[in-house]
């Protein structure tokens, strides 16, 4: 008999592709570059790697955390380890809570490290987690860090979710105690300046914002929810450019992580821009994997990593290091964003 849990983590993979959208929503088309004609550089002069506190990244784009937790999400997640193994990319799994509670469920995780040995793992929890479930996500992938999402507009519209939201003293603890990197990250509905610097001041040193813009999980809990739906908070939160122009003050004193509708190579090369070390990418690579199989998302990955090349060769910079030094135009609108809200961009 399927679990619950396993059915919602079903539920969720089937939603996320329905309501899918190939357009983002994150805000990435109030932004552009100027352009430049004479950029002086060759496209195998560009050097995308990156470091996540210690992590030596090959590309600063990684499969960001979808599934694990069923029969069916454990043959997802074996195939994005494969997909991620032959591309070189890094990995984070979906929430491990469910497989903490069930232990049947772990190899649905497990799978991860067993299809990908050598490479970068991504564990993932709740912020409800202590230390000792935190140890124990961990050591059932041998991850390389984890990351905590924290998701209360989720949780509330979710029916089974939870009511409570006292999640700071956890991140202190887990932040302490691991020896590995913790990322803390949101679920599709962007951070505030505020949350960053509770964050900051929590010891956390890598920070997904992970706007809002791609998978919608308020959506998704409305449709779940039947009866008695709460759409009317299906617009919260910051879209990813917004996080990331909050994030703006820390860029320089935390590790910061975009995702959330980045959709094609220049959505993230602006990610990047605006101070990200890394891009978290996920319904298009699930939408990828489902729709046209695990061939043609290695080819996916290798043209978007081609084309974050080929947009930084037009940009004239070799590195992630000099692309986070380039600046943007911003729409009217963004040029209000970020005077209301007292920004330094």
């Amino acid at each position: 008999m399927v679990s619950i849990q396993s059915h919602r983590k079903d539920e969720h993979v089937s939603l996320a592709i329905k309501f899918y959208e190939k357009n983002s929503h994150a805000g990435f088309d109030q932004l552009r570059f100027v352009h430049q004609g004479i950029p002086e550089i060759s496209l195998n002069e560009i050097d995308t790697s990156t470091n996540i506190e210690g992590i030596k990244m090959k590309f600063p784009i990684y499969i960001e955390a979808m599934t694990g937790g069923s029969e069916y999400t454990k043959k997802l997640n074996e195939k994005l380890a494969t997909i991620a193994k032959s591309t070189g990319i890094a990995m984070a799994t979906g929430s491990q809570s469910v497989a903490l509670k069930d232990n049947n469920l772990a190899s649905s995780f497990e799978i991860v490290r067993e299809a990908n040995p050598n490479g970068i793992v991504f564990s993932n929890l709740g912020a409800s987690a202590d230390v000792s479930r935190a140890k124990a996500a961990v050591e059932m992938m041998k991850s390389d860090a984890i990351e905590i999402h924290i998701n209360t507009p989720q949780e509330m519209i979710m029916p089974e979710g939870d009511r409570e939201f006292k999640w700071i003293e956890n991140i202190k603890s887990i932040q302490k105690e691991l020896e590995i990197p913790v990322i803390v990250k949101e679920v599709g509905f962007g951070m505030s300046k505020e949350t960053i610097q509770q964050l900051i001041d929590a010891g956390v040193k890598n920070i997904n914002i992970s706007g809002k813009g791609g998978t919608s999980f308020s959506k998704i809990e409305n449709y779940r929810r039947k009866k008695q739906e709460m759409d009317y908070l299906e617009d919260w939160g910051q879209t990813t450019v917004e996080s990331l122009l909050e994030a703006q003050p820390f860029k320089n004193s935390v590790n910061i992580i975009a995702s959330g509708g980045i959709r094609t190579p220049l959505d993230a090369v602006k990610s990047i821009a605006l101070g990200a070390n890394a891009v978290g990418i996920a319904a298009p690579i699930l939408y990828s994997l489902i729709k046209n199989g695990e061939e043609e998302t290695v080819s996916f990955i290798n043209e978007f990593i081609y084309g974050m090349k080929s947009t930084m060769t037009m940009l004239g910079v070799k590195n992630i290091s000099e692309l986070q030094n380039k600046r943007m135009i911003l729409s009217p609108d963004l040029q209000s964003y970020v005077s209301q809200r007292a920004l330094p961009y």
